[in-house]
């Protein structure tokens, strides 16, 4: 195993300087590094090392509090700095649209919050997360919010909130809301589930097949005796490590898990292809039945390549049969894949930087991650002239339709879990306002007919689960008087900072002089109960990439 290089010492605040050290010498003084990868485990509780994520705050005495604080949570992200081999999708942001040219937005929703996390291990290893790993929509949809719940036999809810953007006073934010109704464990169809793990060599660290281990025994812990579980590994090759087996074995399961090693080359497609093999061989009609991928996703042997690979998981979708990818690693991650396989599969995308992520995703989450109560789900909203002069979309640059797409039911998109939330701003400026766009000679005067009280008109469609054809939601968005910010709802100032951070770590071009102390102090105003300490943890990365702005620190360079 290649020896972990140490996070270099920058001029931050003195309180993530003595944490680093602390790091520093916690690594110092074990030798696990050198131990083989039977000896050498995730890290025991003893000799975990002080979290970095507590950033520019995280003093000493908040060194000995955490030793009193459950294993579970402590076991963190270890301190590796991310390197060049990652791997990314570039897109460019959404553009800015005059409503009078162009009135209509057309995107899938995005339920995935692997972003989030993968930007949270960069910043525990004391480093900017490159640009292209920061996706606005993911970072935003990691947090629970308290959105009205659905009504009738809607399978969610929808709201809406229109306030004053914090950056821009020129501007409007308007935020639409999607809730789907939470499912208990118990009230779940029987499962079907495939563990599909990535034990090639790249997987030979800390925070590759051990995490791994460590993460599906917390899955095993929740499985029914109605539900079943399949292991599928691949290497050079790929196997049938346990067929499928009842969820009451869990002993049988959690062995079969426990004695994985990794070794080898990386035959990523064989090991999808023998997967959906083994999850059509036991399909439950009318049950859940899905592959859970765990990879860095470094594939080398067999169909390798992006588009093979992401047509790979379209085909087999048709099946029945959905794919979520979980994450894991480092230096060589490919995240483009992980993103791209999860939405070609009908599945979604967590990255798995620690434990907490672990047990949020599959315990805390396991109905989003598992029950799909809408499918193919798409928005579109048309904007009132009148009303709008201007309008830019934030985030879901990888999940843009065509106007025409919105009405095709064979056009694939994403799919909403039970308990999920969706989240999409717009930034729009009123009609009148100061704009970004440069007027047009030649437009011509005329206007629509105001007065009509309508801002927009929203669109929803929908699919149910088992049905091929898509239903339809439609409803206007008043024109509200926009609230100040202060006076808007918890969850959308909460939501709102979020969004600005996002921009922030990537270029900032519409945050004027909007900078990440503003984002922290707006998130601070809305942090509300935090009954999960998500939004404290917030907070304490955007003061870590304050911190590291600061020091004049550069975002980590990938290839693309």
């Amino acid at each position: 195993m290649p020896t972990r290089s140490r996070v270099p010492i920058r001029p931050l605040a003195s309180g993530f300087c003595i944490s680093v050290l602390l790091v520093l010498a916690a690594c110092s003084n074990s030798d696990s590094t050198d131990r083989p990868m039977s000896q050498n485990p995730l890290p025991a509780v003893a000799d975990a090392p002080a979290p970095v994520l507590a950033g520019a705050r995280l003093s000493l005495g908040s060194v000995q509090s955490y030793a009193a604080m459950p294993a579970l949570a402590r076991m963190e992200t270890t301190f590796t700095p991310p390197v060049a081999r990652e791997q990314y999708q570039t897109y460019a942001d959404n553009p800015v649209f005059a409503a009078a040219e162009t009135p209509i937005s057309t995107f899938s929703i995005d339920v995935d919050t692997g972003s989030y996390a993968n930007v949270r291990r960069f910043l525990n290893a004391g480093q900017l997360p490159p640009k292209d790993a920061v996706r606005l929509e993911e970072l935003v949809n990691y947090f629970p919010y308290a959105y009205p719940l659905p009504q009738g036999d809607v399978p969610f809810g929808v709201s809406t909130e229109l306030a004053v953007t914090p950056w821009n006073p020129q501007t409007r934010l308007l935020r639409i809301a999607i809730k789907a109704s939470d499912r208990q464990l118990d009230e779940l169809p029987p499962a079907n589930l495939v563990f599909l793990v990535d034990v090639s060599g790249s997987m030979h660290r800390r925070e590759g097949l051990p995490m791994v281990q460590a993460t599906l025994r917390l899955l095993v812990d929740q499985l029914r005796p109605q539900d079943r579980v399949s292991l599928v590994t691949y290497a050079g090759d790929s196997q049938v490590v346990l067929d499928s087996t009842s969820g009451s074995e869990k002993a049988k399961i959690r062995a079969a898990i426990d004695q994985l090693t990794a070794a080898g080359s990386t035959a990523g497609e064989s090991g999808i292809q023998l997967a959906y093999q083994q999850a059509s061989k036991h399909l439950i009609d009318g049950g859940i039945n899905r592959i859970l991928l765990a990879t860095d996703g470094d594939f080398n042997v067999g169909i390798s390549d992006f588009d093979s690979l992401k047509q790979l998981a379209a085909d087999k979708r048709k099946s029945g049969v959905s794919l979520t990818t979980l994450g894991f690693g480092v230096d060589n991650y490919n995240e483009r894949l992980m993103e791209q396989l999860a939405d070609a599969g009908n599945g979604n995308y967590a990255y798995i930087d620690n434990l907490r992520e672990a047990r949020k995703v599959l315990v805390d989450q396991l109905g989003s991650t598992l029950a799909t109560v809408a499918s193919d789900v798409k928005l579109q909203l048309e904007f009132n002239p009148a009303e709008v002069s201007e309008y830019r979309l934030l985030g879901y640059e990888n999940r843009a339709l065509k106007r025409e797409d919105f009405s095709n039911d064979k056009v694939d998109a994403g799919d909403i879990g039970a308990g999920h939330t969706v989240t999409a701003l717009y930034e729009i400026v009123p009609a009148g306002g100061k704009g970004w766009l440069e007027p047009l000679r030649y437009q011509s005067n005329a206007q629509p007919a105001s007065g009509s009280g309508e801002l927009a008109w929203l669109r929803i469609r929908y699919k149910a689960p088992g049905e091929a054809g898509s239903r339809l939601l439609e409803r206007p968005i008043a024109h509200d008087e926009a609230k100040p910010m202060n006076a808007a709802s918890e969850d959308l100032r909460f939501a709102s900072a979020v969004a600005a951070f996002a921009q922030q770590l990537k270029d900032g071009r519409y945050m004027g002089d909007f900078g990440l102390a503003q984002s922290i102090e707006l998130a601070r105003s809305a942090r509300g109960e935090d009954r999960f300490g998500l939004r404290g943890e917030f907070i304490q990365l955007a003061e870590i990439a304050q911190s590291l702005q600061t020091s004049g620190s550069t975002p980590v360079r990938v290839q693309q």
